[in-house]
């Protein structure tokens, strides 16, 4: 596992990472009514780190009914592609393109694009309103040399 990330970017408090779908490892709702399903609701957070791809994560029920606490799995999928026992974290690189982290260190997060184009951002934490209206840093040619690229966490 690379540099661990910091406790302090972990928890319920603003700026903190937020997760921006969860699905339960279990397949029935808390409350015994129905199948599980992804959980995309405001203030899902991470709590702890058990590896780069493994944490545990606090969300709220599918049915809205519970706050869980199970480790799950991160998975670099949009919301809807989700399975039992994993969650996913959006990010918006520096070209406003959409991807989701398949591990986060201290410093940088590995993502995957929904074209499937894998890749690694030093990322900064910001809140819904500011990360999708980050202006491209890097042209194209900057990035093919290997140039650093930057992408934007959504907050708590």
């Amino acid at each position: 596992m690379g540099r661990p990330v910091k406790k302090s970017r972990f928890g319920a408090t603003a700026g903190d990472f937020e997760v921006t779908g969860a699905f339960a490892t279990t397949t029935v709702q808390p409350d015994g009514t129905g199948a599980e399903a992804v959980s995309t609701a405001s203030g899902n957070h991470i709590v702890a780190q058990r590896s780069s791809t493994r944490y545990k994560v606090n969300f709220l029920s599918a049915d809205g009914s519970t706050r869980l606490e199970q480790i799950l799995d991160l998975t670099p999928v949009a919301t809807g592609s989700l399975a039992a026992g994993q969650f996913c974290i959006q990010i918006i690189l520096d070209d406003s393109t959409v991807a989701y982290a398949s591990k986060i260190f201290n410093n940088t997060v590995h993502y995957k694009e929904s074209g499937g184009t894998t890749g690694y951002a030093k990322y900064t934490l910001g809140s819904e309103a500011t990360d999708e209206t980050k202006a491209a840093e890097l042209t194209a040619d900057e990035v093919a040399q290997g140039k650093d690229r930057t992408g934007s966490v959504d907050t708590i």
